[in-house]
């Protein structure tokens, strides 16, 4: 089960819905991804929730006269096959009207990031 996938779909699936939130179960490494995706402006917001199921980790959705900030998200590197890239070879996503995100030592950074940090990583996703 990829469960960074499944996030982003839930995250995808709630704009698409119109919801005001959703809800993922709580890691570390989502909170990243949050992290990174609230710096970069497709959501509003993100904390952490305790309830009586578990940690969650609520996602405020971002909307842009209203229409979802986030219009598609593609899955790039999967648990069957990990794809991995330097500084170099970090490609525009839509002309530069969407981003990719990448693993790197320095966290979760997007592409742009990294390529001014000079660092490369595993390919995440691509989001516009």
């Amino acid at each position: 089960m990829d469960k960074i996938a499944d996030m982003l779909v839930t995250i995808k699936n709630g704009g698409s819905a119109g919801k005001k939130s959703v809800h993922v179960p709580y890691s570390g490494y989502k909170m990243n991804i949050a992290r990174a995706l609230f710096q970069e402006g497709y959501i509003k917001s993100y904390t952490q929730k305790n309830l009586k199921k578990g940690d969650v980790l609520e996602i405020d959705l971002l909307y842009k006269e209203d229409k979802p900030r986030i219009n598609e998200i593609k899955r790039i590197s999967k648990p069957s096959r990990r794809l991995y890239t330097n500084a170099k070879h970090i490609a525009p996503v839509k002309n530069g009207h969407g981003s990719v995100f990448l693993s790197t030592p320095k966290g979760i950074l997007t592409g742009e990031q990294a390529r001014k940090d000079q660092v490369g990583g595993e390919i995440l996703f691509e989001i516009s």
